[in-house]
């Protein structure tokens, strides 16, 4: 399968469908993150608690973004338990991140230009959304490479020779050089 997805329908058919069906692992990249809400029964939720809930449940969840998020996603943040507790959540900062892929228990993934923001990926309203394009695939060579190449942001292969490491809050590995 290798399916375009354009606007709310990365929220519709991908977002609110698939990622909440995380069964052993969720990896999420992306530049910018904010307070992302999401249709949850007949309310809206943070994606956080979203997160959380698939924590507590036994799903690794991993996150890299590029920068500190903004003081709506740190309050809803400091109320997810296990986001803060949990061996299961993991999160680095990459100042040089800039890719939007999310990828779901190795089987399938979203690659596109959406952030994980309200505008970006959430339930804003038509006419308040960002305008944004994306493809889900379940291309086993292709979430190979994709989880490879994530593994290797995450681990901090690309430390050593980064050359934009006076900007890193936060550097993924210590250098001994």
């Amino acid at each position: 399968m290798h399916r375009l997805l354009l606007n709310r329908d990365i929220y519709t058919e991908f977002l609110q469908s698939d990622l909440p069906e995380a069964r052993r692992f969720l990896w999420i990249v992306t530049a910018d993150i904010k307070d992302l809400h999401v249709e949850h029964g007949h309310r809206y939720k943070p994606l956080l608690e979203v997160l959380n809930d698939l924590v507590e449940s036994g799903v690794a969840v991993r996150l890299i973004h590029a920068k500190e998020p903004g003081p709506r996603f740190r309050e809803d943040f400091d109320r997810c338990e296990a986001l803060i507790d949990s061996e299961l959540f993991e999160r680095i900062l990459c100042p040089r991140v800039h890719t939007k892929a999310i990828v779901i228990d190795g089987v399938r993934a979203f690659v596109g230009s959406a952030n994980l923001t309200g505008a970006g990926l959430g339930a804003k309203h038509a006419d308040k959304r960002n305008f944004e394009a994306g493809f889900v695939f379940d291309d086993k060579g292709h979430l190979e490479e994709l989880m490879r190449w994530i593994d290797e942001l995450y681990l901090g292969e690309y430390c050593h020779d980064c050359k934009r490491r006076e900007h890193c809050p936060d550097p993924i590995i210590e250098l001994h050089r």
